[in-house]
């Protein structure tokens, strides 16, 4: 038997399309286990370029405890220019290392593992922030819902609220091209419709997956109490409006840097003071909500979760017969 294996994006995608409640509950645990203290999380690492500031390539390694017990580090890139290229803006890989000897154990394409966790982490953000969680197959309480962005990553938290039980049939669909937000709503069909960003904003649940690299929401937007704010892409919201909020990140250390607007909300006040728990803590409920306020959920995105999805896809790749074998590949 080979030591390496090699799971391709088409593989890996097919099993994702079909293991979308699997990944919910993988990436609950893992949420799980890091607040318990049973992951290591360090740092995520960029590689920026002087040339092309919009661009950069990300380093997350990890340890993830529990049933996964996998290191690995996943190595994504982020290049909005290849939109005119013809090609995805993002592109990644993941090594799984054995943590008994160290040794990588397999690459993935990891895109759409990247994009799957991004959109698990929102989706559960959203049920367990909404108080329908854990999901037991009833749909919530109808709500409004607003998309600001709406690319491939958008698309995929599109049908993770979906899986989680998170009716999507009064959405709005916000794009600086419009041509894009309009294939969107089509794409969800229903009662989905292209609307400006202050339609967006009057949502009960607004979603932020953007490439924004600094805040254009302005201070004074009005969020109203009970709101709930997914702010997947970090950088759109202005730090003042954090400070109006319930505030959950995923990890705090990992959230308050990058000049994210949780980075820029305690530039502003020196403090931290201003968050509210992890979500981690609210899955235990050990975070308690000012119902006067709004919430926004700020997840930086943390290498555990890739490790958790990685794991799924493998195994499933592996049972299938559908990860690639590299005899040889180390040597002696």
């Amino acid at each position: 038997m080979s030591e390496f294996h090699v799971v391709p994006g088409v593989v890996a995608d097919d099993i994702l399309a079909a293991a979308q409640d699997r990944v919910v509950r993988v990436v609950a645990e893992a949420y799980l286990l890091h607040d318990a203290g049973r992951t290591i999380n360090p740092d995520s690492y960029f590689l920026r370029f002087p040339d092309k500031p919009d661009s950069r390539i990300i380093a997350l390694p990890a340890y993830l405890g529990g049933d996964v017990d996998t290191a690995g580090i996943k190595w994504i890139s982020s290049f909005p220019g290849n939109h005119d290229r013809g090609i995805p803006r993002a592109s990644a890989v993941l090594i799984l290392n054995d943590y008994a000897t160290g040794r990588p154990t397999a690459c993935l394409e990891a895109a759409g593992i990247s994009a799957a966790r991004t959109a698990a982490s929102a989706a559960i953000a959203a049920a367990a922030l909404g108080g329908t969680w854990p999901p037991d197959g009833t749909p919530a309480a109808p709500r409004s819902v607003a998309f600001v962005g709406t690319g491939p990553i958008a698309d995929t938290i599109a049908r993770y609220l979906r899986q989680v039980g998170v009716p999507l049939d009064d959405v709005v669909c916000h794009d600086l091209e419009e041509s894009r937000a309009a294939r969107f709503a089509a794409g969800l069909g229903g009662a989905a419709r292209t609307g400006t960003l202050a339609d967006a904003l009057d949502r009960d649940l607004v979603v932020f997956a953007t490439t924004a690299g600094t805040p254009y929401v302005p201070a004074d937007t009005p969020l109203r109490p009970g709101q709930l704010v997914l702010n997947v892409s970090l950088r759109d919201l202005a730090p003042e409006l954090l400070l109006r909020a319930n505030n959950i990140v995923d990890d705090v250390d990992h959230c308050l840097k990058a000049q994210t607007s949780p980075h820029l909300a305690e530039q502003l006040t020196g403090s931290r003071d201003f968050v509210t728990g992890t979500l981690g803590g609210v899955l235990r409920g050990e975070v308690e909500l000012d119902p006067a306020l709004p919430t926004i959920f700020s997840p930086f995105g943390l290498g555990v979760l890739d490790l958790a999805v990685g794991s799924v896809v493998l195994a499933e790749a592996r049972a299938a017969g559908r990860a690639i074998d590299i005899p040889g590949f180390f040597p002696g």
